[in-house]
């Protein structure tokens, strides 16, 4: 039922000499979006916390698309967004190799996982999904700024919309109860925001020629809700994924926002079917977004006085 519901970009928008980075592109929509602009002539950079993982990945797009001409290449290197010292050792290495990075695909994500603190002192679906993507991006801006025009797509989610309070000095969930979707919902919001005021940093500095984007993929037929109790579990089987995507059809708006043309001057905005598409109230509070800013950069080291851009 997936198909019915589905959106198809239909950019033939070329990558040849670009380079893009994609989080967590071993599988599902990430490993999709990986092959779609390793097709376009991209040079193709898997960050994934098993490298193992992502060269089976690259072996796989490479057998599937054997027979295709003028195709990109494809590298894989270690991203552990869970340790903030990875995300960083990460970031020197492409800052070492890479003399570009057009695109870059915050993709990477837990689901429902259960309540535990990273080594950094942060509950783990608020690091990996967030504070590791916040840092990565921020760490990578120096080449960015050097490969104009370039394009950040973070995938957020339309679940981002069942949070109708988020309480930034409680994101250990010290003073209330943790709920791994809560959990999820939560760090789609922090998703939106981050982009929202990444783009409002930028034009601050007056950084022309990057454009943010945030994205709700749809759902999409995975293995991500292994970690919900069976209640959950089977009302997400039996109901929610009656209308499961594909993969490949849950990873067009990455690929929308990170290709098309029409999209191009674009920036800030949310997006769903490859349109932008208004986000919940909380989504588009400017000054919570400005306080998740603030606090992100503690928590992941980072000093405000300096200049990051």
């Amino acid at each position: 039922m997936g198909q019915i519901f589905t959106t198809k970009c239909d950019s033939d928008v070329r990558l040849d000499g670009k380079t893009a980075v994609i989080t967590g592109a071993n599988c599902g929509i990430g490993k999709e979006t990986a092959r779609d602009l390793y097709l376009r002539g991209a040079t193709v950079i898997l960050a994934c916390r098993s490298v193992s993982k992502a060269n089976e990945a690259i072996k796989e797009i490479k057998t599937q698309c054997v027979w295709e001409k003028n195709v990109g290449q494809l590298k894989a290197i270690e991203l552990d967004l869970s340790r903030l010292k990875s995300v960083r050792d990460c970031a020197a290495k492409l800052l070492e190799t890479e003399k570009e990075i057009n695109i870059l695909v915050n993709n990477a994500g837990v689901f429902a996982v259960p309540f535990a603190l990273t080594e950094d002192g942060n509950e783990t679906t608020f690091q990996v999904n967030h504070l590791g993507h916040f840092l990565f991006t921020l760490l990578l801006m120096p080449l960015l700024k050097k490969s104009t025009p370039a394009r950040i797509v973070t995938v957020a989610s339309s679940l981002h919309s069942a949070v109708w309070n988020l309480d930034l000095s409680d994101m250990k969930c010290e003073k209330r109860k943790y709920g791994s979707l809560n959990a999820y919902n939560e760090s789609k919001v922090c998703n939106i925001l981050f982009t929202q005021e990444l783009a409002r940093k930028l034009k601050e500095h007056n950084i022309n020629g990057i454009t943010v984007y945030s994205v709700h993929p749809g759902a999409v037929k995975t293995d991500a809700a292994r970690y919900l109790d069976s209640g959950l579990y089977f009302i997400w089987t039996s109901v929610a994924m009656m209308f499961y995507k594909s993969p490949i059809q849950g990873a067009q708006t990455s690929i929308y926002c990170s290709v098309d043309e029409q999209c191009s001057n674009e920036t800030g905005l949310y997006y769903a079917e490859c349109k932008p598409t208004r986000p919940s109230k909380i989504a588009r509070n400017e000054k919570l977004a400005e306080e998740l800013w603030d606090m992100s950069l503690k928590l992941v080291g980072l000093d405000s006085k300096n200049d990051l851009f």
